[in-house]
């Protein structure tokens, strides 16, 4: 069987899988989840032992650090994945819910009904545990789920495959509603983004190169973001404390996530005030700085070029800028920001106000970190990606983003006159 055949079975095995799950309630789902949670307990040193195998290749390969760290599995890792499974299944189940009924003057109930999208082809690169989110929010929003990982993650997610089979096989729900593809060959990821007639939607999770390929490629439509470039803005009235704690928080927490800050903006009224101790902290923890002219005439750092303030660095390297207020700050925002996530510390209500309705990424955040732009410090208990589109997912993207309504109609004989 070839890429093209094997990926077309798949496909129409998800089909199927899909009409199932429409039938699936949300006992069995739940049950679902948590017997994935409970197999992947017990089988936590085989996922860490074929996990070895991938960062040995992944070593003699010459992935970076960051590539690294995402494709570790850790006794934290494992146990965060379970938390994880186990609050999707606490859930409130979506699916089914009705809204917005009334009566029209003809005598019929208009309504919306809260369906599943169908089948959820996702490609993502290392990071196995995206394997147990996506299909954790797949399976409780009734989708089948089509999942495609890196290379240099195989034996992780094949590991984390037979899990998902074991809980899907526990309750009796189909164990094609939730396919990890086997084949590393890249052609699959060219069937899986041009057979609209099995797939309803990609969420491709990985580099730009990757998600520019899918996204121009793409016969289905496409839930993406391109880049992490994430900004904090220090305000002319930000708190001393609050923004030393918060900088570097964003910057340092994890480097190689698409929710670390980027680039630092700062009021030139608190610029004399807080850049010698933020350099002091980022110096500590080995972090480049590359800031503009008024910047590097306060600290020592590197000159920042314009290519700068345009880069996700995913790496321990941070731009700064010294503005002249919000407005200054928002109009940088507006031309370097992917539209992921930025923050502004700031004491004043009515900036903080300008600064929620004006700038327009999928988050915007008044005195918090960066890095909690994530849909399970959401609530949202794992999150399939993070949208940076305008359509109907945006931001972290759980179980509501995998949703689409549906007009219900009820009558009683009712005919159009």
């Amino acid at each position: 069987m070839n890429v093209k055949e094997y990926m077309q079975k798949i496909g129409g095995q998800a089909r199927a899988a899909s009409r199932a799950l429409v039938r699936a309630t949300t006992k069995d789902k739940n049950r679902a989840l948590l017997a994935m949670a409970d197999a992947l307990q017990k089988s936590a040193e085989l996922l860490k032992a074929e996990n070895a195998k991938d960062l040995e290749n992944g070593k003699k390969n010459g992935l970076d650090a960051a590539m690294l760290d995402r494709l570790a599995i850790t006794d934290a890792g494992i146990a965060g994945m379970i938390e994880g499974l186990q609050q999707v299944a606490a859930l409130q189940d979506p699916i089914g819910e009705i809204s917005e009924m009334s009566f029209r003057p003809s005598g019929i109930q208009i309504g919306k009904m809260r369906v599943p999208l169908g089948v959820v082809g996702i490609i993502y690169e290392s990071r196995p545990n995206v394997t147990i989110d996506a299909a954790a929010l797949c399976l409780k929003s009734g989708n089948a789920a089509i999942l495609r990982g890196g290379s240099e993650a195989t034996y992780s997610n094949q590991a984390l495959a037979k899990c998902i089979q074991q809980g899907l096989a526990a309750v009796g729900l189909p164990e094609t509603a939730v396919q990890v593809v086997e084949t590393t060959d890249r052609e699959a990821v060219g069937e899986l983004i041009a057979m609209p007639e099995f797939v309803d939607v990609i969420i491709p999770r990985g580099g730009k190169g990757l998600i520019e390929r899918i996204s121009q490629n793409a016969r289905v439509p496409v839930i993406k973001h391109l880049d992490g470039i994430c900004h904090v803005y220090i305000d002319d009235s930000a708190d001393y404390n609050k923004a030393i704690r918060v900088a570097v928080n964003a910057k340092t927490h994890r480097y190689g996530v698409c929710n670390a800050m980027e680039t630092l903006l700062i009021a030139e009224s608190q610029a004399a005030r807080v850049l010698p101790e933020l350099a002091k902290q980022f110096g500590d923890k080995g972090v480049e700085l590359r800031g503009c002219k008024k910047t590097c005439a306060i600290i020592k750092a590197n000159a920042a070029t314009e290519e700068d303030w345009a880069t996700e660095y995913l790496a321990p390297i941070l731009s700064i800028r010294v503005v002249k207020d919000v407005d200054m700050a928002m109009d940088h925002i507006a031309k370097y920001s992917s539209g992921h996530t930025e923050s502004i510390i700031t004491e004043n209500f009515t900036i903080s106000r300008r600064f929620l309705a004006e700038v327009d990424s999928s988050s915007v955040m008044v005195n918090v970190s960066t890095r909690f732009a994530d849909g399970f410090e959401y609530g949202l208990g794992a999150e399939i990606g993070i949208s940076t589109d305008k359509f109907h997912a945006r931001g972290p993207v759980g179980l509501e983003g995998l949703t689409s309504q549906k007009y219900i109609v009820l009558g009683d004989g009712n005919i159009r006159k």
